[in-house]
């Protein structure tokens, strides 16, 4: 069910920033681009459920890998921690991306939480140890053998992201004209990704 306030006029668009940023390119430079800037930002909001309340709870977590062409998101995690409990109980989620200029990505999807040594230990950092501990009863030693230590998985199923297309002058410029004209300004790459386009990326890029 949407939501409206109003009536706009039929022949404008009732959203103009979006009408008048929002681009489609091909789909290799949709998914390049949204990589990219999640790699440069290296850490996200990651939001869960909570199982006993039912509200949204987020976390600063910081990206360990990406598979399924990049669009497949990889953490660390403690699996006696809260949001493995969370997701555990109900494995939708998202992970949000913001740099200090305001460009910014929202990925949402399902979480696996994933406990095989194997992938552990491919994805394994030294520095874990510091977060973890070692309990000092020759297991709980944040090794990659440490069964406390697993991956979350985030298989995307839609992406939304806006990156800038001019510099912090070139915006600031554009926002300013805007204010006078009241015409919406041109500054970001606003991109959608669908369920079937990332899925048609993931068959291309195994």
């Amino acid at each position: 069910m949407s939501f409206s306030n109003t009536e706009t006029p039929a022949d404008k668009p009732a959203d103009p920033y979006k009408a008048e940023n929002k681009t489609e390119p091909e789909l290799k430079e949709k998914v390049d681009d949204l990589v990219n800037f999640i790699t440069s930002c290296k850490f996200g909001m990651m939001t869960t459920r909570i199982e006993s309340s039912g509200l949204l709870t987020s976390r600063c977590m910081a990206l360990a890998a990406k598979e399924g062409g990049g669009v497949d998101l990889l953490f660390h995690t403690n699996t006696e921690s809260g949001k493995t409990d969370d997701l555990n109980s109900d494995p939708k989620i998202n992970i949000a991306f913001l740099n200090p200029t305001g460009e910014w990505a929202s990925v949402s999807g399902e979480a696996d939480i994933i406990t095989d040594r194997d992938v552990v230990r491919k994805y394994y950092s030294p520095t874990l140890k510091a977060w973890l501990g070692d309990l000092e009863d020759g297991t709980h030693d944040g090794g990659p053998e440490d069964p406390r230590i697993g991956v979350i998985k985030v298989k995307a199923k839609t992406a939304t992201y806006a990156i800038a297309t001019r510099t912090a002058v070139g915006r600031a410029l554009e926002i300013a004209r805007g204010t006078v004209t009241g015409s919406a300004p041109n500054v970001n790459k606003l991109r959608e990704l669908s369920e079937e386009e990332l899925g048609q990326w993931r068959q291309q890029n195994p």
